[in-house]
């Protein structure tokens, strides 16, 4: 085995080979290398070679090209991300096979690394080494004489678990994923470490999770494939009926051309049918559109560059354009039914603010009117700046050394895994895995608990001025079953507690007696919270018992030391000594609904998109959420709640009334469609409590039954599943929980607000504009094509042309190819702005209006029509018809090229109909085609062409002498005025009759001001409600493990002053914001001004619907 990685798809010898296979793989393609074969076959062919191989290769070279260069830009990417090259001069090392820590530069063998390109993190996480192994430091001789033996699980794509044992001198030791270092990984704050290769190459974990991507198809690419495949049918068919014409006429006029024609010998009229009929479908090749998916290719590309361009989807505060990570799916943005959307950090910020508390039965933290003084922290030199508070009532309670006030706090100091650095005296730096725990530990240290280092065993923190030190014995580490987190101290006076933090359904169940009327106070307050939109969090405490502790402890050790069960005998010993806790009170933390999130929600509600909101906090924080953001509404009629404990519970309800219900019963087999049908009924819903897998399973329930377009949005790993596999799209939002949501998705963004842009304007134009050229292309091949099987019957069935063969070769390449992507790429119906003025005009796109199996036959039809012009007019103005010097031009020639004439000049005069938007460039594109193909035909029907290759440009003088006559034009000017006529006249009556939103907002921005108002915003009242807030726990399972293994402590903790004494208020990389502290698990300053977020379950509304939409 080695560590070479490719991810390449090609390589210099494999490149051409492999992509020949993979476009003939298409059945266009294909299809011509098949009529290829048969024009070699001179009994069949009657167009020379180069009509099919140039259109041919030049179709390949294309699709080659492009397959090349993505393949060369994704390789560059992938080595700049994994292939780095290792380098110590900023202290940074990316690993690049996964590793057993074996010894490091740090204290207890700690090293400090970020996991961004595993799981989207920035926050530094730690490793430690075994002991064993950390003694070995970095002696060269002794890492080179190591002889331990490691047995481990085969590779797998598990990020989060690893086992096996190292066998070393005799003994033998557990290893798990705190000792593994994965490729990826970035190398910080540590100088060296020396690490054993388990895994390399793409057997690391990096790699094995590199698997395919579901391949994804829009509802245009689907229908395609089956018009294609319909386009193929009609095609047999019309060489059948041409065949059989061949076989009536040899039957009965063959016989008269015999003398000068004799046929070979065996030949019959039967045999003659059968050459025939694979003569025409050479001839009637251009029916399938060989550069039809070419031509989408670079209308997709171009239509990306738009959404990457724009800068109305800029967010500058982080530096985030708008990213369009594949360019397949552009045109379904503006199909668009339903909407799945994660709340924390999509609809919210994701930056936690303390806000209230109560402690005690005592609520703080309300703001009187007209007292907005900010709380004065300058008594606690430590606090931080940026920490606003408006209740001076909490800091006199500190100040008054109230018991209870500083249990609290002291709780928050202590109970947590947030790591603490300080470079200098004073400033403060805080990395935690949540922002709730960064908010609640800022909050802490500006009411003077001040949490200021940790080593494996102790917590430091400094007390009113005063620098004690707690011994830290246990942590009760968080999950997502417990929601909760309990740290066991023992205070420097040699008192023994625990303290406990987590949901409040959960700590009330575990609260000794004497509490039952205090948790009544302290419900009334979250309740009140809850009106607000608040995250709550119940925090309690014990004293423990020496003796029982101890005997508690070892029981602990086994359980943490054995290999079967681990985890369950944990959690058992954990539910033991979590009981008879006293409650202390609650805390609450904002987080604040992003900019334009209400706004943009009732806009794409008005262009009819049913948006769902997928989240894991409590029903109450869900359903405030949905009002605070507009999703929910006052006048909504009815709201209902179902929260029954068994499936048969809920189908009962479900078929009773429309309710909202608990996902995990709802996503059962024999309730889904009740569910469904339920859901479908309300005009929002919003699910809570719902784990990353049942957020897939909700967005595949309604793409399986509703058979519509759907779209999922989110910005963490926990929407990765609906996001990247289950959705039709996926759309990330860069924010405070990594990159591994945008990673996942095809679309991303900084900011929820802008995905009114991304549909409304950007993927409405998309959808319109693809199916403009659809329609477009099927007419202009359809109309050149059916000409050729009109001309069938007065040819006698020979299959002959009826335009010259560089004009077959050049009309899809060169002569409508520019004029019709043109279009594709600049044309609209309404501008930017008009496009949010009236949302209603995506409506049609839902419906699948503008192009479907309908509006394909409708164009067909219009073909045949045109075609049927096209044809007998030029026919029958050639027939017995002399030039003005009283010559014959009913010649063959002549005939042929004034109907592809006419042909190009109809077919570019609907173009311009179908144009709503015409810029220089489209004007170019038009005039410069019909200009470059008299400048062509001239130069092909020139005598110095037919000198120098005589077999290929046979129509000598054709074009001086036929286009210099009156009566020529004049017929150009009539089949384009009766092409175009029943077009135009079809189009008044329906606007007249039966107008289309399309047609009625067009008329109304053709009448409107310049420079339309700017929409209208919802004012609401604030909202109150009795619903209580659950605290929505954001912790991943392990740090409690990291921080009793030491694997914390970096370096020996700075002098500690014992007072009061100014050392430096300022702080480095933490941001809190609004009337408390606000934190970012980045570290990066976060200034966001956004609406109060109000607050959730598994809920769903119904309303009357409004009849405009």
């Amino acid at each position: 085995k080695t560590n070479a990685i490719k991810t390449s798809k090609y390589n210099l010898f494999t490149f051409l080979p492999l992509n020949l296979f993979e476009q003939f793989q298409r059945i266009a393609n294909a299809y011509f290398l098949f009529l290829l074969v048969l024009q070699v076959i001179p009994q069949i062919s009657s167009l020379s070679w180069f009509t099919t191989v140039v259109p041919l290769i030049l179709v390949l070279s294309v699709t080659a090209a492009k397959d090349a260069t993505d393949d060369i830009v994704s390789t560059f990417q992938e080595i700049r991300k994994h292939l780095k090259i290792p380098h110590f001069s900023d202290e940074l090392l990316s690993f690049q096979a996964d590793l057993l820590l074996l010894s490091s530069s740090e204290p207890l063998n700690l090293v400090y690394i970020e996991t961004a390109e595993l799981d989207g993190e920035t926050n530094l996480k730690v490793r430690q080494s075994l002991p064993v192994t950390g003694d070995l430091g970095d002696d060269i001789e002794k890492l080179a004489d190591f002889n331990g033996e490691v047995r481990c699980e085969p590779p797998n794509n598990r990020l989060d678990r690893f086992t096996g044992t190292l066998t070393y001198a005799g003994q033998k030791y557990s290893l798990d994923n705190e000792k593994i270092l994965l490729r990826g990984c970035t190398l910080r704050n540590t100088e060296w470490c020396f690490g054993l290769v388990l895994f390399g190459g793409p057997e690391t974990k990096l790699m094995q999770n590199c698997g395919k991507s579901t391949f994804k198809r829009t509802r245009i690419d689907r229908l395609m494939n089956v018009l294609v495949l319909c386009i193929f049918g009609f095609l047999g068919f019309m060489c059948s009926i041409l065949a059989i014409g061949n076989w009536i006429w040899e039957m009965n006029e063959g016989s008269q051309f015999m003398v000068f024609l004799p046929r070979q010998d065996g030949n019959n009229a039967a045999f003659s049918a059968f050459l025939t009929f694979w003569s025409y479908v050479i001839i009637l090749n251009t029916v399938v559109p060989i550069s039809l998916y070419v031509s989408v290719e670079i209308i997709r590309l171009g239509n990306s560059f738009y959404i990457e361009w724009d800068r109305k989807m800029y967010y500058a505060r982080s530096d985030t354009p708008a990213e369009a990570r594949t360019t397949t799916l552009n045109e379904e943005l503006g199909q668009i039914k339903y909407i799945f959307s994660d709340k924390t950090g999509t609809l919210t910020q994701n930056i936690m603010t303390f806000n209230k508390c109560s402690i005690n039965g005592k609520s703080y933290g309300k703001i009187q009117e007209g007292h907005t003084e900010t709380v004065d922290f300058s008594f606690n030199p430590l606090a931080d700046p940026r920490f606003l508070f408006h209740d001076h009532a909490l800091v006199e309670d500190v100040k008054l050394e109230n018991s209870e006030v500083h249990t609290f706090f002291r709780l928050l100091a202590l109970c947590h895994t947030v790591m603490a650095e300080e470079k200098k005296e004073g400033e403060l730096f805080y990395q935690a895995q949540s922002p709730d725990e960064g908010a609640l530990v800022t909050a802490a240290r500006n009411f003077g608990f001040v949490f200021r280092s940790r080593t494996p065993d102790s917590v430091s923190i400094v007390e009113m001025g005063k620098q004690r030190t707690y011994e830290l014995l246990a942590i009760l580490d968080f999950n997502n079953v417990r929601k909760r987190m309990s740290v066991i101290v023992r205070s420097p006076e040699g008192k023994l507690s625990l303290y406990c933090k987590g949901a409040d359904t959960i700590i009330y169940e575990r609260l000794h007696q004497s509490c039952s009327k205090l948790m009544d106070v302290t419900t009334e307050h979250l309740n009140e919270f809850a009106g607000e939109g608040l995250r709550t969090l119940a925090l309690a405490y014990k004293d423990l018992d020496e003796e029982y502790f101890s005997e508690w402890k070892q029981r602990h050790h086994e359980a943490s030391t054995s290999l079967d069960d681990r985890e369950a005998k944990l959690d058992q010993l954990y539910e033991e000594i979590e009981k008879d806790l006293l409650l202390l009170g609650a805390t609450a933390i904002e987080d604040k609904l992003q900019d334009g999130v209400p706004q943009t929600i009732e806009l794409l509600s008005k262009a009819d998109i049913k948006i769902w909101v997928l989240t894991g906090d409590k029903q109450e924080t869900a359903e405030n959420i949905g009002y605070s953001c507009n999703l929910l509404r006052e006048e909504m009629a009815e709201v209902f709640v179902i929260s029954s404990n068994s499936s048969e519970e809920v189908q009962e309800e479900l078929r009773s009334e429309p309710v909202v219900e608990k996902t995990a019963y709802a996503l059962e087999h024999s309730v889904e469609l009740e569910f469904l049908r339920t859901a479908c009924m309300c005009k929002a819903v919003i699910c809570c409590r719902v784990t990353p897998l049942q957020k897939a399973q909700v967005v595949e329930l309604v793409k399986k039954y509703k058979q519509a377009v759907t779209l999922a949005i989110g910005d963490g790993a926990n929407d990765v599943s609906m996001i990247k596999g289950t959705a039709h799209i996926g759309v990330g939002i860069s924010g405070q929980e990594g990159m591994q949501a945008v990673l996942s998705s095809d679309y991303s963004f900084a900011q929820f607000r802008f995905l009114q842009n991304l549909l409304l304007v950007h993927g409405r134009w998309s959808y319109l504009r693809m199916c403009k050229f659809l329609r477009y292309f099927f007419y202009k091949n359809f109309t050149f094509t059916f000409i050729h099987f009109w001309y069938a019957f007065f040819c006698g069935f020979s299959a002959q042309t009826v335009y010259d063969e560089w004009f077959i070769t050049l009309y899809n390449l060169m002569y409508t190819a520019l004029p019709v992507l043109g279009m594709s790429l600049f044309d609209q119906d309404v501008s930017y702005k008009y496009s949010f003025q009236h949302p209603q005009l995506y409506i049609p796109g839902q419906l699948n209006l503008y192009f479907s199996k309908k509006a394909f036959f409708k164009c067909a039809l219009h073909s045949c029509y045109s075609s049927l012009v096209l044809f007998f007019i030029p026919y029958a103005a050639m027939q017995d018809t002399v030039r003005d010097d009283g010559k014959d031009m009913a010649d063959y020639q002549s005939f042929a090229l004034l109907t592809q004439t006419c042909v190009l000049c109809a077919v570019s005069i609907q173009l311009g109909l179908e144009m709503s938007y015409w810029t220089a460039v489209n004007t170019f594109f038009v005039l410069g085609s019909l200009t470059i193909y008299f400048v062509v035909t001239f130069t092909m029907y020139s005598n110095g062409m037919f000198l120098v290759l005589p077999r290929a440009f046979p129509f000598i003088g054709t074009a001086r002498n036929s286009l210099n006559q009156p009566n020529v034009w004049l017929t150009i000017l009539l089949t384009s005025a009766l092409c175009v006529l029943p077009v135009v006249t079809y189009r008044f009556l329906l606007i007249q009759l039966c107008p289309t939103i399309n047609d009625k907002v067009m008329f109304k921005v053709r009448r409107a001001k310049p420079a339309p108002s700017p929409p209208t915003r919802r004012v609401r009242m604030r909202r109150t409600s009795s619903r209580r807030s659950g605290y929505a726990f954001s912790h991943a399972q392990g740090y409690g493990d990291l921080v009793t293994s030491g694997r914390f402590l970096r370096r020996s903790a700075l002098a500690r002053p014992s007072g009061f004494t100014q050392t430096g208020r300022a702080t480095t990389g933490f941001s809190p914001m609004g009337r408390s502290a606000g934190y970012s698990p980045t570290g990066r300053p976060q200034n966001t001004k956004a609406p109060d977020v109000e607050g959730t379950s598994l809920q769903m509304y119904r309303t009357i619907r409004d009849p405009t939409l």
